[in-house]
């Protein structure tokens, strides 16, 4: 399979994690337009799922290192079946939640309070279930991050909405989607032996195998999680599964392309964390939020019309967010 060597590759793995990460929603904002997120979702799965088998035959069965994709498939403990899986569940339900998020306030509010905040509580989870990097360079950069989110949301507060109560529910849906996915990458990461992925450990998964199943994890629980979000949407009307077949061509391959994009951040992720380690190779990706408001506000003008105070926000946000990540950067290589 397909690894990497260095610690610099693997922050430039990382760094594509973060595009990839604060990127993928541009396809729920076009979707939108004539989708309902619930049924723009299927298809983002559904992406996911195909990615994860595209790689797995791929990078995943290339070259000499390491176990190839089937080999590593039948010798996972059951064990890591089970850690990889109940990642999958966790994402998918704190990530149907910030799509909800989008929905109602808005790629530039929701993606930085809610990635922040599983940028925040996500490094300390998997710093201490697998310490690598200085400590105190990489939390100093988890506070430089806390503050730009603090920034964001108060720019989100002066910029106002037209509908304050939904805008509120929007604020609420991110901040629990937040803590969810602070969640999700320790179970996978513990599904991996991430000191050796040239020889990995006897029933431990390798990052294609483990993001397989993790795919597979989400896949599965959407049956359940989106069926009732669909039944009991956070705001419109239900949904039925009869609507999702008629849509276009076009509209069912925006929501694949989705998938697509966040995949191969996701991939690209776990394939970084041997070398950097899980919470450095996490924190940069979870610097998403700053990738994502740069589309909502250059692209999507979200806070078109915003005052030269709330501008003033925004810019602080960037500062402290790309301070931050520097230090996250800096910590593994201190």
């Amino acid at each position: 399979m397909f690894i990497i060597s260095s610690y610099s590759l693997a922050i430039l793995f990382s760094v594509v994690t973060m595009i990839c990460w604060g990127s993928w929603a541009n396809t729920q904002k076009l979707a939108s337009k004539t989708w309902r997120f619930e049924l723009f979702y299927w298809d983002y799965v559904i992406g996911i799922l195909l990615l994860s088998l595209l790689m797995g035959f791929t990078m995943g069965s290339i070259g000499d290192s390491g176990r190839g994709f089937m080999e590593d498939l039948v010798q996972v403990e059951s064990s890591n079946y089970v850690n990889a899986l109940v990642g999958g569940a966790i994402f998918n339900l704190s990530n149907i939640l910030l799509s909800a998020a989008v929905a109602i306030s808005g790629l530039a509010v929701a993606f930085p309070l809610g990635v922040g905040i599983a940028l925040v509580l996500g490094v300390f989870v998997n710093y201490f279930g697998e310490p690598k990097g200085n400590p105190y360079i990489l939390f100093l950069g988890v506070l430089l991050v806390a503050v730009a989110i603090v920034l964001n949301g108060i720019a989100a507060a002066k910029n106002g909405a037209k509908d304050n109560k939904q805008n509120n529910r929007g604020i609420v849906l991110a901040l629990i989607a937040g803590v969810l996915m602070s969640f999700f990458y320790r179970f996978v990461a513990s599904a991996m032996d991430l000191n050796n992925f040239i020889a990995p450990e006897a029933g431990k998964a390798t990052p294609y195998s483990a993001f397989f199943i993790f795919a597979i994890g989400i896949f599965a629980s959407n049956f359940i999680i989106n069926t009732i979000v669909m039944k009991k949407p956070f705001v419109g009307t239900p949904v039925s599964f009869s609507e999702y077949f008629k849509g276009t061509f076009k509209t069912h391959l925006i929501g694949i392309l989705g998938g697509l994009i966040w995949g191969i951040g996701t991939l690209f992720s776990y394939i970084a964390s041997e070398k950097a380690g899980p919470a450095i190779s996490y924190a940069l990706g979870q610097g998403a939020p700053m990738i994502a408001a740069i589309w909502g506000i250059f692209i999507w003008k979200e806070f078109k019309g915003a005052s030269r105070a709330t501008n003033v926000l925004l810019l602080l946000m960037f500062v402290f967010f790309i301070a931050g990540l520097a230090s996250i950067v800096f910590s593994g290589a201190a």
